[in-house]
């Protein structure tokens, strides 16, 4: 039988996690990127123009462009974790993105995410995704 972890322990891992999963998003890291998620991840986001999108060569495409000049920085604000299950959760927040602007000035932009992981074969997973443009 599998050792439950506490509810504080599963959300502090589940947010590492997911850090680390946009560090790897803003560092262009394509191999982090698919170790962190699965392959039949499903998403709606902007970029998919409002279809379901599934699988992840539709995201290796924007890994594969080039860089833009800058360091990126991205925050989890407020993030909200909901333990479904011992092999599911959700995490909610509002992603502050900062880079430097085409003029060289500082600029930040928000979206809002929602993030499903579950555990698969002992490891947690990203399954899914639903992104917006905060308006």
């Amino acid at each position: 039988m599998r050792k439950q972890m506490s509810s504080d322990t599963t959300e502090a891992e589940l947010l590492e996690l997911n850090e680390a999963l946009l560090d790897s998003i803003a560092a262009g890291d394509w191999d982090s990127y698919i170790e962190l998620c699965a392959g039949d991840l499903t998403c709606f986001e902007p970029e998919s123009r409002g279809h379901l999108v599934e699988g992840m060569e539709f995201h290796r495409y924007y890994f594969e462009l080039p860089k833009g000049e800058g360091p990126v920085n991205m925050t989890m604000s407020t993030p909200q974790v909901r333990i479904l299950g011992p092999d599911a959760a959700v995490i909610s927040y509002a992603r502050l993105t900062q880079r430097l602007g085409a003029d060289g000035a500082p600029v930040t932009s928000r979206t809002e995410e929602t993030r499903i992981w579950q555990r698969i074969d002992g490891r947690w997973r990203h399954v899914h995704f639903h992104r917006s443009v905060a308006t």
